[in-house]
């Protein structure tokens, strides 16, 4: 059964939210990757994408790759935050879906029901009247109704409130990027020649659960339920190394933190055993599976031949539905989880690697 976004008395919102429930439903899924297939399938897509804007449309969209743009991407709400690049709003339905097209292209099916969940998510928030934006620093303490945003009248939710960029020329060889978010979400992939990266990305969730054509819709449910399984798998000693000793509740490299490093902290993989070992890597794919599969796996790989350098920290509640904050921390993965404001609604999440952000380590290669 197809899931249909919420109703919106918008035609535009409509159609919009239509379009997404169609790619969460029941329409065929894309064909698998072949290896080196995406890089091929990316350009096409944004090739095609970019060639149906006008000429104002393609100044919002396109920027060179060393923009500023590149670092503009926040979990704020428009209004609360400006992010100068295309309005899925703004477009005709056919470009809209050119748009949504080039992010499904290079992410993997798995992912892009995770961002298209997200996005349905805000269009419930925005039936609901908005909601708080976050607690972090220079975020306003309550976002306005649906309708504001635009023109400096207050926040705006939904899910035509999500902006999408292209940076550099889209190119089988050379380095480009697709940017896409909006309110509790951030998607940035970087593309150079066979190899792309996701990193930074920020998945979130307000609600983090709603209800969508009578189905319970968790965009971030795995995550919660898989990490809660992590730590209910360590006997009391493991846990004494992973649980940390103060109270973390907010993400520590969120949106603005980009180059800035922390501590390793918790137990380390080579301390679990092998079913842990699996528990925690099946727990950092929740994020590294956003990506298209040929670049997860490469991803993967990478973690997974650094677990002797790889920790996992908690912080609150051990037992499921608790509120509590964790990490996942290696050499190229920095993973943080963190309900917002002692909410079990209010999900923040981030995925970084600190050599390889915005494809870092790709392009010196």
């Amino acid at each position: 059964m197809k899931r249909f976004a919420i109703v919106s008395v918008l035609i535009l919102l409509v159609t919009l939210a239509g379009v997404l429930a169609t790619q969460r439903g029941t329409s065929p899924a894309p064909a698998p990757q072949a290896t080196g297939d995406t890089t091929a399938k990316a350009v096409a897509s944004a090739n095609a994408f970019l060639a149906t804007l006008d000429a104002t449309e393609r100044a919002k969209a396109a920027f060179p790759f060393d923009s500023p743009q590149k670092t503009n991407w926040s979990n704020l709400p428009s209004g609360a935050y400006q992010r100068n690049s295309l309005r899925l709003g703004d477009l005709t339905p056919p470009k809209r879906d050119g748009a949504l097209a080039l992010v499904a292209s290079v992410l993997s099916t798995d992912g892009y029901r995770k961002v298209t969940d997200i996005m349905n998510g805000d269009e419930a928030l925005r039936g609901r009247g908005g909601g708080q934006t976050g607690a972090r620093a220079g975020a306003p303490g309550q976002g306005g109704g649906g309708g504001g945003g635009r023109g400096g009248r207050g926040a705006a939710f939904g899910a035509a409130e999500y902006y999408i960029a292209v940076l550099g020329t889209p190119s089988p060889a050379t380095p480009w990027m697709v940017q896409f978010g909006g309110h509790h979400l951030a998607i940035n992939v970087t593309i150079v020649g066979r190899n792309n990266v996701i990193t930074p990305s920020l998945p979130a969730a307000q609600p983090a659960r709603y209800m969508l054509n009578g189905q319970t819709i968790r965009p971030l449910g795995k995550e919660n339920d898989k990490g809660f399984a992590l730590i209910g798998a360590l006997n009391a000693e493991q846990r004494r190394q992973a649980i940390l000793t103060y109270r973390v509740s907010d993400l520590v490299l969120g949106p603005g933190e980009d180059g800035k490093t922390i501590q390793p902290e918790g137990i380390l993989a080579t301390s679990l055993n092998e079913s842990q070992q699996a528990m925690l890597l099946d727990l950092a794919h929740e994020w590294v599976g956003i990506l298209n599969d040929e670049g997860a796996t490469a991803r993967m790989a990478e973690i997974r031949s650094n677990l002797s350098r790889t920790y996992f920290a908690w912080s609150g509640a051990v037992e499921n539905g608790g509120i509590a904050y964790f990490r996942i921390q290696g050499p190229t993965v920095v993973i943080e989880y963190a309900p917002q404001q002692n909410d079990l609604d209010h999900i923040h999440t981030i995925y970084r690697d600190p050599t390889n952000d915005y494809g870092a380590r790709l392009i010196t290669q």
